[in-house]
């Protein structure tokens, strides 16, 4: 006997049938030919049970009962997407900054036919543009994208950033954490514009802007504003017909709500975010009728193929996965840290201040199981908030943070911040030298900023300052493959994680197909295991 069984008050007569010999009834059958994505799944009687058959018979003599479709990763999601950035799947491993979404990750997630972000945030121009090149020499025909972060504080990363991948040709950024657009990202929009010979507009270069609200969301969904248009026309950046298409055009080609991701988030619910974002898309694509249309993918909440699925069912294009990619072997960070990563469970993240956007109150959130980052640079921004320099603190204070915090004095600690900035940014420093209060915000930020990258490298002694980004999906994943061979952080590659994302996918809405349909099947059959 097995544990399907049927039960259909009013059962659809789907006037196919198969022969009752060939129908499968045991669990491990069943299980082998749900798990045949590439072929179909009809159910129907066999003996005193029901089972599974693969292929209608002519001339069957059992009716079916039950049916469901082919369903391969490859079929989920949109196409367009998929051809437009010339990938097998709709998914995307999102950028993760300093380089933890590593040329090593791009590459093998490119090779396997997906698109991923190399996580350029934080890098200096020169380091950006060294692993460009890296990727492009693996993958030079793609897929590959490269990302794009608001910086408000140190605009000159930003711009040189869009310089190099001018420069170098890049085709594809991942625009995250803008809170409004920049002349920076509508330089890179509107350069890689250009007319084809039918007088459409060829898009060059592509935008996948990842927002949560959606004042930012409008923004990347209509045309470059012309005030940032005329500036651009004024520095000679762009020319006369590429501002002139750049009307026809949205400011993105895709729109990734980003829901309770790691890093720069807002929190957002999945379940909420995503639908208010697509109806958003509907407006304005109602209101402009771009060829192509907008598309709108999900990220932020996604660790199973439950998640996975349910993102697709809302009318995701695509999904995106960060946090638990960064627990793969090829993430560009320490062993130390992605074997904390693997034991995280969904309460163990807490958002913190971020370094980026440190003056402005901006959080993100972190890893708080086994760090003590957090607390730490919570701390920071307290004094922040409540001194207008260095010099104010409270001897006791300065004393406190000098030892459990910095582990040096506060200005040695600015003479190495000087240096930094002279060579990243020497417009930050001069502001800084002439204001106590930004002064302090950069000594502060020295902290944040290399907190992430003692991380990175596995800074021995510094275990407790690791600062590690991540969102609840990563617990969510934890659990899920809890008992299996991914439960181990060094079996952990980007690309079977995400084929099994996709897999489970697939499975979990045949089962739901048949469930529809009156099929009723055993915990061990209507779930989906990485084990599978």
């Amino acid at each position: 006997m097995s544990n399907l069984s049927y039960s259909n008050a009013n059962p659809i007569d789907w006037a196919w049938k198969v022969d009752s010999s060939a129908v499968k009834a045991n669990d491990v059958e069943i299980k082998s030919a749900l798990m045949d994505l590439t072929k179909p799944v009809y159910v129907a009687k066999s003996a005193n049970s029901f089972g599974v058959v693969n292929a209608t018979a002519a001339t069957g003599d059992t009716d079916v009962v039950a049916f469901a479709q082919k369903l391969t990763p490859q079929d989920l999601g949109d196409d367009a997407y998929k051809k437009q950035h010339g990938v097998k799947y709709a998914y995307h491993g999102g950028a993760m900054a300093n380089g933890i979404a590593s040329v090593e990750l791009v590459v093998a997630l490119g090779k396997a036919g997906f698109l991923c972000s190399f996580g350029a945030a934080g890098l200096v121009p020169d380091a950006v543009e060294d692993a460009i090149k890296r990727i492009q020499a693996e993958l030079p025909n793609g897929p590959y994208a490269v990302n794009l972060i608001h910086a408000p504080a140190e605009e000159a990363l930003e711009r040189g950033a869009v310089e190099r991948f001018l420069k170098l040709g890049v085709k594809t950024v991942e625009a995250s954490a803008y809170l409004g657009l920049t002349e920076h990202i509508v330089w890179y929009r509107l350069a890689g514009l250009s007319k084809n010979s039918d007088g459409s507009v060829k898009i060059g270069n592509k935008v996948i802007a990842k927002v949560s609200r959606t004042e930012v969301g409008r923004r990347f969904m209509e045309p470059a504003p012309q005030k940032l248009i005329d500036k651009l026309l004024a520095q000679g950046k762009v020319t006369q017909e590429q501002a002139e298409l750049s009307k026809l055009v949205p400011m993105a080609d895709d729109i990734t709500a980003e829901a309770d991701s790691g890093g720069h988030t807002d929190n957002r619910p999945f379940l909420t975010l995503l639908p208010t974002i697509i109806a958003l898309r509907d407006e304005v694509q109602a209101q402009y009728n771009f060829s192509p249309a907008l598309r709108v993918g999900a990220g932020g909440g996604i660790g199973t193929p439950e998640a996975a699925l349910a993102a697709f069912n809302m009318g995701s294009a695509y999904i995106v996965l960060g946090s638990v990619n960064q627990a793969c072997v090829e993430a560009g960070a320490s062993e130390y840290t992605r074997k904390l990563l693997a034991q995280v469970e969904m309460a163990d993240v807490t958002m913190a201040p971020a370094a980026d956007m440190f003056e402005m109150g901006v959080k993100l959130q972190v890893v708080k199981r086994g760090s003590m980052f957090a607390m730490r640079a919570k701390k920071l921004y307290e004094l922040y908030i409540n001194y207008d320099s260095i010099e104010a603190i409270p001897a006791d204070e300065r004393l406190k943070i000098e030892k459990q915090i910095f582990r040096s004095n506060l200005d040695d600690v600015w003479a190495g911040t000087e240096a930094f900035f002279t060579e990243r940014d020497p417009e930050m420093l001069a502001r800084a030298q002439s204001s106590p209060k930004r002064k302090m915000a950069l000594i502060f930020r020295w902290y944040l900023g290399l907190s992430s990258r003692w991380s990175n490298t596995g800074e021995k002694g510094r275990e407790m300052d690791y600062q590690i980004w991540a969102g609840p999906s990563l617990g969510a994943f934890n659990s899920w493959v809890k008992g299996t061979y991914l439960e181990d952080y060094t079996r952990r590659g980007a690309v079977d994680v995400a084929l099994h994302m996709l897999k489970g996918a697939a499975y979990l809405q045949r089962v739901n197909q048949l469930k529809l349909q009156g099929v009723s099947l055993s915990t061990e059959l209507a779930g989906y295991r990485s084990e599978d």
